[in-house]
């Protein structure tokens, strides 16, 4: 006998219901579709940028992908491959690691790109605009595939590129100035011939 999956009419509603669910789901149109477990290389750039950045922040303020980030649209949640917290979202996010759309946004999301049109229409486009639209003030696309690091604004409530940096470029963010990597250093740190330096 099979059972009938469970639909929901809010978010509240799912919330509720993804407390005892095992895996991790986005919400569309009401039906949780899975989250395909993400490659080697993207979680290796992401360890690679999370140990960085909490060296710098602390590590409570950096999250890996179990962070979930309530949107607007479809999908209603987004799991960012890294995201930087505010110092508030420390406290808010002790009981359920999800950021509401009724709490302050995070500083910066950052995606790393699969192989694929789909996937990168999802991180370029779809992505790109619920990010926008939740006012997250710094977005970077780390593209293995095109070979940059590419880092997006928020100025007048719409993204505009501040920057596209590739090779022995020095990625440079306005938000974390004194983080001092290469795009060579973030592109490589997933490859099977990295020490991870």
């Amino acid at each position: 006998m099979t059972q009938a999956k469970p639909r929901f009419t809010s978010f509240d509603e799912y919330l509720a219901h993804a407390d005892e669910t095992e895996g991790v789901f986005e919400l569309f149109n009401g039906a949780l579709i899975a989250v395909p477990p993400e490659s080697g290389e993207n979680i290796s750039i992401a360890d690679f940028l999370w140990l960085h950045f909490a060296q710098m922040l602390g590590y409570r303020r950096v999250k890996r992908q179990g962070l979930e980030l309530e949107v607007r649209g479809e999908p209603r949640n987004r799991f960012p491959d890294l995201t930087v917290l505010r110092p508030e979202h420390i406290e808010q996010l002790q009981k359920r690691c999800t950021i509401r759309l009724s709490m302050d946004p995070p500083m910066l999301v950052i995606e790393v790109v699969s192989p694929g049109e789909i996937q990168r229409e999802r991180d370029y486009v779809a992505k790109r605009s619920q990010y926008q639209s939740r006012g997250i003030p710094e977005y970077w696309l780390i593209d293995p595939q095109q070979g940059r690091v590419l880092i997006l604004l928020l100025k007048d409530e719409t993204y505009q590129e501040f920057g596209s940096f590739r090779g022995e470029e020095v990625v440079r963010s306005p938000q974390f100035g004194k983080l001092e990597l290469t795009a060579q250093q973030i592109l490589t740190s997933g490859s099977p011939e990295s020490n991870g330096s």
